[in-house]
């Protein structure tokens, strides 16, 4: 090589034309517009999140009310229920397909499915706006269900909307990000909202998804933030693992408490799918009606038992336990009925706050027992029912942590989700969400099929 060459000054490599490019590309509207819609609907969820708490709270405070009228509330106790059931399970029918249950289910059956048109019958504004209104409705009749399931519908919903508007084409990624971004607008728990999606939503999860479901979080975190504050859902807990009785409370709660969650599965999926079978062999509609004002009769009837304590959420009773008040020994046990009841009835409505306040009630009685701090029983009994009703110890552990802003029992908690999830993997292997999920997935492809067959049916037209 000539020494010319080796002294020779280097070309400065080209980098301005790529810079303008790249900047023309981050300017672009094609390119900010469907991120700002995108942000904008996860806004949305969080706004949405904090009216449908407070209409919550105000649908129950109704029914608390009409209960304690002089001379009406008695009668009413008997008769609000069933009719009130009755009601909302005809309009999920015949106005609002597919707002029945939990909707979680719904969401996951979305992710699976693969035409945009299925996925619009279970995750349509339509269908958010109807999940809203019989929730409510619900909790106004005294069901003993929640409003955090709900949220994920709704949240997916809206995510999903607002991406077919912006034209993102990441169907599956929406639903997911929309259903963490509900978790946590819902219970004030970023952390358990994308613990959730990885977990409970997202079996197959995609990495591409990260920056989704992170920033959706985050924005409907700050929306619910701005309105309501910093919160924890049932304020701060003190208690602290100390004592062996306190270990063994610890142990109790993750087992016992794994295995009511797993009883609390398994009796609704078999009532469910035996109600399924008996609705389809007559008159559907007249059937689903019946059944659900005759579980609206069981929930009166259990409420009448326990003095009202089982109606609603059971928030109260579960915060009660938390700060240190001992719950009535069998409160567990009659609000696991109630709560059953209600879901098998199918009318729309969640089974998160209600787990949780079986879990505590479990945990306060297992603590009067052990002799044991009762808000410590009521916190160890939320995370092993929590566990194992739905089969995620991850989502289990983080929620109630945040929830009860407890960072001293960070390895009684893990041990206490791990022991409900191992507990109730033993007693049933049947995942709760992701079993109704399927119910969701085999109704849509039937009635597309249905549909299918009669557009061949009746040819080209001439």
């Amino acid at each position: 090589m000539p020494p010319s060459a080796l002294t020779r000054p280097r070309r400065p490599l080209r980098r301005a034309p790529v810079l303008r490019r790249s900047r023309r590309v981050w300017a672009s509207r094609r390119v900010w517009r469907p991120r700002l819609i995108f942000w904008t609907g996860a806004l949305l969820i969080g706004l949405v999140s904090v009216a449908f708490a407070a209409l919550a709270d105000g649908a129950q405070h109704l029914f608390g009310l009409l209960r304690a009228a002089p001379g009406v509330g008695p009668v009413a106790m008997i008769l609000v229920p069933p009719l009130g059931f009755a009601l909302s399970s005809w309009l999920a029918l015949r106005v609002f397909p597919y707002s029945g249950g939990s909707g979680i289910p719904q969401a996951i059956a979305a992710r699976h499915l693969e035409e945009n048109a299925d996925r619009r019958l279970l995750l349509s504004l339509r269908v958010a706006a109807g999940k809203i209104a019989l929730t409510l409705l619900g909790l106004l009749s005294g069901a003993s269900i929640g409003r955090e399931g709900p949220t994920v519908q709704v949240g997916a919903a809206i995510m999903l909307a607002a991406g077919r508007f912006g034209g993102m084409a990441h169907a599956r990624g929406l639903i997911l990000a929309g259903s963490a971004a509900g978790i946590a607008a819902a219970f004030n728990t970023p952390l358990a909202g994308i613990v959730f999606a990885i977990e409970e939503m997202g079996r197959a999860y995609e990495a591409r998804t990260n920056g989704l479901v992170l920033s959706a979080v985050v924005l409907a975190g700050l929306a619910s933030l701005a309105l309501t504050g910093n919160y924890t859902y049932f304020g701060e807990s003190r208690a602290v693992v100390a004592t062996a009785a306190d270990w063994a409370l610890v142990a109790a709660c993750g087992v016992l408490g794994g295995a009511l969650g797993a009883v609390f599965s398994t009796l609704a999926l078999r009532l469910m799918r035996r109600l399924r079978r008996w609705c389809a062999a007559g008159n559907p509609v007249r059937r689903t009606v019946g059944a659900a004002a005759l579980c609206g009769a069981a929930v009166a009837l259990v409420g009448l038992l326990s003095d009202g304590a089982t109606y609603g959420t059971g928030y109260e009773q579960a915060r009660m336990a938390m700060e240190g008040t001992a719950l009535p020994p069998f409160f567990f046990a009659e609000k696991f009925a109630a709560s059953l009841v209600s879901m098998v009835s199918g009318i729309p409505g969640g089974i998160f706050a209600p787990s949780l306040a079986v879990g505590a009630g479990l945990g306060s009685t297992v603590a009067l027992v052990l002799s044991a701090g009762t808000g410590l029983g009521a916190m160890l009994g939320m995370a092993g029912t929590f566990a194992g009703v739905v089969q995620a110890p991850m989502t289990a552990f983080v929620i109630i942590l945040e929830m009860t802003g407890n960072q001293r029992d960070v390895f009684p908690l893990m041990l206490a989700s791990l022991l409900g999830f191992g507990t109730a993997r033993l007693v049933s292997g049947e995942p709760l969400y992701h079993s109704l999920s399927r119910n969701f997935v085999a109704d849509i492809l039937r009635v597309r099929r249905a549909q299918e067959a009669r557009a061949a049916h009746a040819g080209p037209e001439p």
